[in-house]
């Protein structure tokens, strides 16, 4: 089973469908959500899919931006109403500290600007974390074979990509991070080449009942295919399964760089940094409906990821697992 802290933002429908799905899937077990900015909308929001999901023991974490916008997209209005806004358990950089202290061994997966895991890396710099997730980044020519180019990327080896652009700075601390063991970027290279449209809906249909969480995204899908029957590209929901399953994607080992407001990867054996230059597009299907994910073994490098949350866990002073967020103030920088 995955332990998971996810990292969302609300104006694109991905997070929430990605919240869906990981909330009650059968190799994840959600134990915490951060959201950014953080408004009491959004807040709101997120506590409405949780308790629709029956996960109101997720802890939230948020901090409100304060500039009076919802920043929730219409589209959660017609799929979903328009919930009470709503306080969080606690800032977005406690809850994940805390969560890390009583699941050391956690993948953080984000799905937006990387405001959240700034603030967690700056706050609390003795707390480490053994598996970074990201929906973001960009791998070029220079590292994707020919074969797995997507067209509209051909002969480019940077590209702008919205959730690092959203904040560099936190983007390049990440990147740069000796508390992350090891960071996975699910790139746009290739969440470009999945989409849900029509045939994956109807694909869907027959899962659809499985959990709660695929009811709710087909449900919601039906809503947005109404309106654009083209569909729409499954970002974060790819780097959702490709964290519970990390055999998805190929992968090189990177340093990534940031040229004129864009982003690249560069080969860079021993970085601990790792994009996806390709996916298998039947087993990220079997992933998000659940299938064949029961005996999963994450490895990287021959080394499993549990035993990379133990090499680089933090030693507290004593047992914090329930006691509140308070009990992790002395971590603080």
């Amino acid at each position: 089973m995955l332990d998971l802290i996810f990292d969302l933002e609300t104006q694109d429908p991905d997070d929430v469908l990605t919240l869906c799905l990981v909330a009650g899937h059968p190799a994840v077990r959600l134990r915490a959500v951060t959201v950014t900015p953080g408004s009491p909308t959004q807040v709101g929001l997120v506590r409405h899919v949780l308790r629709r999901l029956e996960r109101d023991d997720v802890a939230v974490g948020a901090s409100d931006p304060g500039t009076g916008k919802s920043h929730v997209s219409g589209f959660h209005d017609r799929w979903l109403g328009t919930p009470p806004e709503a306080q969080p358990d606690a800032p977005p950089a406690d809850v994940i500290a805390e969560t890390l202290q009583c699941h050391p061994g956690a993948t953080l997966l984000t799905g937006g600007p990387l405001h959240n895991l700034r603030r967690f890396l700056e706050t609390y710099p003795g707390v480490s974390l053994s598996r970074w997730v990201a929906q973001g980044g960009f791998a070029g020519d220079n590292v994707v074979p020919p074969e797995h180019r997507l067209t509209k990327f051909e002969g480019r080896t940077v590209c702008p990509t919205f959730n690092f652009n959203g904040e560099p700075r936190a983007a390049l601390l990440a990147l740069s991070s000796t508390g992350i063991a090891l960071r996975e970027l699910v790139s746009k290279n290739v969440t470009h080449g999945v989409a849900y449209d029509g045939e994956f809906h109807e694909r869907l249909r027959p899962h659809r009942d499985r959990t709660a969480g695929l009811a709710l995204i087909f449900a919601g899908m039906k809503h947005y295919l109404r309106k654009r029957p083209g569909g729409k590209l499954l970002h974060d929901p790819t780097a959702a399964c490709v964290a519970i399953d990390r055999a998805i994607a190929t992968w090189a080992e990177v340093e990534m760089v940031r040229e004129e407001g864009g982003w690249g990867a560069l080969p860079a054996a021993g970085s601990g940094t790792f994009v996806t230059t390709a996916l298998d597009h039947e087993r990220l299907f079997e992933v998000f409906v659940g299938e064949g994910t029961d005996s999963l073994e994450r490895t990287v490098n021959g080394a499993t990821l549990a035993s990379l949350g133990e090499v680089h866990r933090p030693d507290p002073s004593g047992d914090v697992a329930g006691t509140g967020f308070s009990d992790i103030a002395e971590l603080r920088h």
